[in-house]
């Protein structure tokens, strides 16, 4: 499941070696590598992060997408498919786990709406009060993916251990 979410988060992200601050985020946030805004030890970036090579990159990321994946795998109430956990996982990786566990769109869903909950996909394409043309692309991408119809056989409310990263 962590290689769909990373299908939809590394293109998005990008690469960057060095810290940047993402001034998009609210308030803004130092990031690298993959969109990660902590190294794997749970300690954020800053300017003064050292820059890191793309196999660290992946590393951080794959770490920050499994605290997504137990945040939704806590969060969502029943069963999902690969496509809509791996599209959360990218959600809550994007926008930050505190955004996804209060939306209308977990609501949705636990409610039973597939179709509704992937319609607020595209509630997630501002930054700054406008509609952003990257997050309009990764939502439309998530949703797409969210739709897919496979299944995941993971109950909800399993988290994952450090070991399902590969």
């Amino acid at each position: 499941m962590l290689d769909a979410a990373t299908g939809l988060q590394a293109p998005a992200e990008g690469f960057s070696a060095r810290p940047y601050l993402d001034r998009l985020a609210k308030p803004p946030v130092w990031t690298i590598g993959e969109g990660s805004t902590r190294d794997p030890s749970g300690r954020p970036v800053t300017v003064n992060t050292p820059p890191i090579d793309r196999a660290t990159a992946r590393l951080w990321a794959r770490t920050e997408l499994l605290a997504a994946l137990n945040l939704v795998r806590l969060a969502v109430s029943v069963p999902m498919t690969v496509g809509e956990e791996a599209a959360l996982v990218d959600l809550a990786f994007n926008v930050g786990p505190g955004a996804v566990s209060g939306s209308t769109l977990l609501r949705l869903l636990n409610a039973g709406d597939v179709l509704g909950a992937a319609a607020q996909f595209e509630a997630w394409d501002h930054a700054g009060g406008r509609v952003v043309a990257g997050l309009l692309h990764r939502r439309r991408a998530d949703e797409a993916e969210f739709l897919q119809p496979d299944f995941n056989p993971a109950p909800p409310g399993q988290a994952v251990a450090q070991g399902e990263l590969t």
